[in-house]
């Protein structure tokens, strides 16, 4: 699989490209098709992309936010359905979202008191968490229409979003350019990959911001969690990372083997409790920029099993602490609290403050990256030969 995703160019010569509202481009791999998606009110118009293989995932993207609105994948009895948390429309998007299936910049995770110094020089960014700044700031990439292209690559349907971030946009340096490829791939497969670059000496943390849940419905505590990492950044009580990398043995972090997200999650435990549960960047057992495995779920109850690939260096883990009963989504359904998981692979939160971390500066000339990629399949039912 390194090997594929190394090589997958999207903006290569011989991509089939469809342009026109409501066509439907075809290939021996897939779908790609468009549409509208209402408009914003500076009357910009959104669109809604849907990618689908011929095994039946399929991925709607739309361009505002970057947004996955829904990803339907089968379960253990061939069976499609949606495994993301969102809304029916545009409006609800706009104004009621935290972050469902949207794209996360500048700067993914939070950044202390929304500050940071580069090049002698101190940046102060929009604060919109408490104290801090979160996800970008008060208009991030997941609050803007990103300019699309739809294509089909050697390895599915794909679509092609870019973004200019202008210089001091939301307090941060440089005029970032920013590519973010969508795949559905034939092995059932969504990836999402990231470049970027700039003119001037920055900050970059790009990420991608699913709820998920396998089932579609009900709370996720009953899901099988494996996390490969043998450490963690705990944080002071504004979930700013305090610099440790704690092991995991013997705390309720340690996903090293397979366990229950809900198993623990209740502990008597400081980290929990500022959380609401789980909310913390996982130090992935891996060199950053190296393509490697982050996490697996497993979802006993309809047999999927989502696995997450990156060349991130950490892995942000939450439980949906903050869903809290108010938030109306797809069909009227209520989201409560721990009715979904993320994983986001990223850079480590508030690493322009923390020399240690690894680094996200990008400077001109260098291309930042971040691959993704979540792997569905099922566990298939066994047949009743005799009920």
């Amino acid at each position: 699989m390194k090997k594929i995703i190394q090589s997958i160019m999207l903006t290569a010569a011989g991509l089939c490209v469809a342009g026109l509202v409501g066509c439907a481009s075809m290939s021996k791999t897939g779908v790609v098709k468009k549409a509208p998606f209402g408009k914003i009110p500076d009357g910009a118009p959104v669109e809604i992309y849907t990618l689908r293989n011929y095994a039946g995932m399929e991925a709607r993207i739309m361009t505002y936010g970057g947004t996955v609105v829904s990803l339907k994948v089968p379960d253990k009895n061939g069976k499609l359905g949606d495994v993301v948390l969102g809304f029916d429309n545009l409006a609800e998007y706009r104004t009621n979202s935290p972050y469902f299936g949207a794209l996360i910049g500048r700067y993914g995770n939070r950044i202390a008191k929304g500050k940071f110094s580069l090049d002698g020089h101190e940046y102060t960014l929009a604060v919109n968490n408490g104290s801090n700044s979160l996800h970008g700031g008060l208009k991030g990439f997941d609050k803007v229409v990103w300019k699309a292209e739809p294509v089909n690559t050697a390895y599915g349907p794909g679509l092609q979003l870019t973004y200019l971030s202008k210089d001091g946009e939301e307090g941060y340096p440089g005029n970032l350019s920013v590519t973010a490829d969508y795949v559905v791939t034939e092995n059932n497969e969504l990836i999402v990959q990231f470049t970027a670059k700039t003119d001037q000496d920055t900050v970059c943390n790009l990420t991608h911001h699913s709820y998920f849940n396998l089932s579609g419905k009900g709370d996720v505590l009953d899901d099988v969690v494996q996390i490969d990492a043998d450490k963690f950044t705990p944080t002071d009580s504004t979930q700013i990372p305090t610099g440790e990398l704690r092991p995991v043995a013997g705390t309720p972090f340690d996903f090293r083997q397979p366990m229950p997200i809900g198993a623990r999650i209740k502990d008597d435990n400081e980290q929990l409790k500022i959380a609401e549960g789980y909310d913390h960047n996982f130090v992935l057992n891996k060199m950053p920029g190296e393509f490697g495995r982050a996490a697996t779920v497993y979802d006993p109850a309809s047999g999927r099993e989502m696995e997450v690939w990156t060349t991130a260096p950490g892995v942000q883990f939450y439980t949906g602490n903050f869903l809290d009963g108010t938030i109306k989504g797809k069909g009227g359904h209520i989201y409560h609290q721990y009715d979904a998981f993320c994983f986001e692979p990223q850079g480590f939160p508030d690493s322009p403050n923390h020399p240690k971390f690894p680094s996200t500066e990008l400077k001109p000339g260098e291309i930042y990256k971040n691959t993704i990629i979540y792997k569905f399949s099922a566990r298939r039912k066994e047949p009743e030969l005799h009920p």
